[in-house]
């Protein structure tokens, strides 16, 4: 009979569509209703010339069209043309900052043009908006870059004496796709690489397509190296074109070590070390899901251990089940200021070190990005954490 603790159960507070095409219906209506507030706010309320307000909602339409022809190249792969998605993930980041501004300035302009009508609030509001938004982005824009290293210190109580000082080099959400490519990746394996970690943990959600096309852009990660090992655990991504078993393969011909509800153990200066790794839980495909019980079966609690898990509602099961320290990303810190305030109606932990009970859970802002190639309020990060005795 197993003695592994009763864990909490995990509670997912979103979870992906079972049907596709309405997902689809409703990510395209709720596009229409931003765009239409967008056009009404730079377009339809001031007073414009006839033929510019013509050629301002003909282009709107345009780039709402490149919103879910960007989208789909994440099942079609290049199929669709990289500046036809580049045009459509920048749109996506712009639309969504005009929109914000969009609905900040409704109220200011109509209590403005009550109070001086003579004013003209339509025109000024939409000039405000669209240079805002635009300078916005531009400066979102030039943050999603390759990223910096982000040092954290992760006080252990009882980590055995062989560990301290341990190097785990965490990368995260890399999401290798039409955004970013085989340059920036080899670039992360560089940074990371000279930092010379004693183990590298990668959380999933570091592809967005199938193996035949993006094997040659995911292709450096194959060069990450570090004495104990370079592990990953899936990510909701991976699941998305249904070519998971097919990345799995990919990444042990590499030599990553591929942790699905299971672990091992390495050995560093004599000390034991845990590394398990479980199933998103969005996973999709037969035989795959997290199965935390699984992974600690049989586990020396009196060994330090590492879990990677891509979303961090896994926190306190993990604390339950006595684990030392949990890796987790999916919510990019909310990437887009100020996004982060929906993703933390959706993950109990947005970014940085957090502790539950004895267990600590760093959440990362991910290494690379998802969507609009835009960072503002969370910049991307390559983490290297060390380990310490509390």
């Amino acid at each position: 009979m197993s003695d592994a603790p009763a864990l909490p159960r995990v509670r997912v507070r979103a979870r992906p569509p079972r049907s596709l095409p309405l997902f689809a219906s409703v990510v395209l209506g709720v596009f229409a209703m931003l765009h239409l507030v967008i056009g009404w706010r730079l377009l339809g309320m001031p007073r414009w010339p006839a033929e510019l307000e013509a050629v301002g909602i003909f282009t709107l339409g345009v780039l709402y069209l490149s919103v879910p022809a960007a989208l789909a190249s994440r099942v079609l792969g290049d199929r669709v043309p990289s500046w036809l998605s580049g045009v459509g993930f920048r749109w996506l980041g712009l639309a969504f900052y005009w929109f914000v501004l969009s609905a900040l300035a409704e109220p200011v302009v109509r209590l403005g043009a009550r109070a001086w009508p003579t004013l003209p609030w339509a025109e000024g509001g939409a000039g405000v908006v669209g240079v805002a938004g635009l300078a916005i982005s531009a400066f979102a824009l030039a943050g999603a870059r390759t990223p910096p290293v982000r040092r954290v210190e992760v006080p252990v109580p009882g980590l055995d004496p062989g560990l301290e000082g341990l190097r785990i080099a965490q990368l995260s959400d890399l999401h290798v796709g039409h955004t970013i490519r085989r340059p920036f990746v080899q670039a992360v394996v560089d940074r990371t690489n000279a930092e010379r970690p004693d183990l590298v943990a990668l959380t999933g959600d570091f592809v967005d397509g199938s193996v035949a096309d993006l094997a040659h852009d995911a292709a450096p990660l194959g060069e990450l190296h570090a004495p104990l090992g370079v592990y990953v655990g899936t990510g909701n991504h991976e699941y998305v074109t249904g070519t998971v078993d097919a990345w799995c393969d990919r990444l042990r011909h590499m030599g990553i070590h591929v942790l699905r509800n299971e672990r091992r153990t390495v050995l560093h200066d004599g000390a034991p070390l845990d590394v398990l790794g479980i199933d998103d839980p969005f996973a999709n495909a037969p035989g795959h899901g997290p199965d935390l019980a699984r992974a600690i079966a049989g586990r020396d609690r009196s060994h330090a251990s590492i879990l990677l898990a891509h979303q961090p509602v896994f926190g306190e099961a993990a604390a339950a089940a006595g684990v030392s320290l949990v890796l987790s990303g999916h919510t990019h810190g909310g990437q887009l200021w100020p996004f982060h305030a929906l993703v933390k109606l959706v993950q109990p932990y947005v970014a940085g070190l957090v502790r539950i009970g004895a267990t600590a859970l760093y959440v990362s802002r991910g290494t690379g990005w998802w969507g609009p190639p835009m960072r503002l309020g969370a910049p991307n990060e390559i983490t290297l954490l060390t380990l310490r005795r509390a």
